[in-house]
């Protein structure tokens, strides 16, 4: 998240390994993406690599949905150049779990790592969010993010009705988009001053595709409207107040894949300019890998256990950030638990509908 948004600033992954444990779809989204990795890496110049070979990560999280991902990425890199040092660096935002993003690279967490065995790999971490500049001008041969900028760099208001700009209209939903626009030419930039001449972007980012889907959105039980319903019966029992209601609005804003590609093929748009172009641009929908397994064993408990677990990963900092200060720490603890105790028992009640599949828009963007 950027410095000027505080509170896009207080949110976090759940800590500890935690996130990558629960969030096994992120990681089916990334090993998608090998493909188009490996594409980019071949298209890169190797007369760039004269000095070593430099990956970023951005919006790493924990680290552990991209371990395998980097790992094929390094294998690909030494197969055009044997033997070259390569750079991994990490970056999140400052409140990251950086130690347990280290303990998954160094393989001391339940995943993995990529050092195992591994000559020359160096990896190191960044704690500066995508919208400033993380590493330095002309040093990134593949920047790689999944799954992280969606995220706002600050909140531009509240939603009066809803959780989230998919529920937004009017007013309020045009503020998310003005802010959307501004953040991604922001990120943009950052990576266009970070990349070596011929590297590449490779970016898979939650989108509202063409058939209007998005994530939590594909034909079932629409996620994000049950996330508002339950807050509104929060609201109407007197469990939450007006204003808690209102503060939990998540700053993320999805967009289309006109709106991801704009800057990029306008020639007067700054990000243009800069150089950096579109070579590829699609969209996918990726099964919720709970929703599916649920359709092989049939048990709704073992899929309730999985789901919910899943959201709350990165959803929970924002619910309680909505809560005001003043109540008592357990009463705060108490409200949330009950919250996903109810969102559990909406999915026991009726599991066949529920899921959160992801729906991204996979970007290849090269700096000419």
């Amino acid at each position: 998240m950027a410095d000027e948004g505080a509170q896009a600033e207080g949110i976090t992954m759940s800590g500890g390994g935690l996130y990558s444990l629960a969030t096994l779809g992120a990681k089916d989204v990334i090993d998608g993406a090998m493909p188009l990795l490996e594409a980019a890496v071949d298209a890169i110049p190797t007369e760039s690599f004269a000095s070593g070979f430099t990956l970023a990560d951005m919006g790493c999280a924990d680290g552990g949905t991209s371990l395998d991902a980097i790992g094929r990425v390094i294998g690909r890199v030494r197969s055009r150049v044997p033997g070259v040092p390569v750079t991994v660096a990490s970056t999140d935002q400052p409140r990251n779990d950086f130690n347990a993003l280290m303990a998954n690279v160094h393989g001391l967490g339940p995943f993995v790592g990529f050092l195992d065995g591994a000559v020359d790999v160096f990896p190191i971490a960044s704690g500066t969010s995508f919208y400033r500049q993380a590493l330095p001008s002309g040093s990134v041969h593949l920047g790689f993010s999944a799954t992280a900028m969606h995220w706002l760099s600050g909140k531009p208001g509240d939603i009066s009705d809803h959780v989230h700009m998919v529920g937004a209209s009017g007013a309020e939903l045009e503020a998310f988009r003005a802010r959307a626009h501004d953040d991604w030419r922001q990120i943009l930039l950052c990576r266009a001053a970070e990349l070596v001449s011929g590297g590449r972007l490779v970016l898979v980012n939650f989108c509202i595709d063409g058939d209007g889907r998005h994530l939590g959105n594909t034909g079932g039980i629409d996620m994000f409207e049950t996330f508002a319903r339950i807050w509104s019966e929060f609201l109407a029992e007197g469990r939450i107040d007006r204003d808690e209601y209102v503060a939990m609005t998540l700053p993320q804003y999805y967009n289309t894949v006109e709106e991801f590609t704009a800057p990029l093929v306008d020639p007067d748009d700054p990000v243009c300019q800069a150089g950096l172009r579109l070579e590829h641009v699609e969209t996918r929908v990726v099964r919720c890998p709970f929703a599916a397994d649920f359709e092989q064993h049939g048990d709704v408990e073992r899929f309730v256990q999985g789901y919910i677990p899943t959201i709350r990963t990165w959803n929970e900092s924002i619910w309680a950030a909505a809560l005001h200060r003043e109540r008592p720490v357990d009463e705060r603890a108490r409200i949330i638990e009950d919250y996903y105790a109810r969102y559990a028992d909406r999915v026991r009640a009726e599991p066949e509908g529920h899921g959160m599949d992801y729906v991204h828009a996979y970007l290849v963007i090269a700096k000419a």
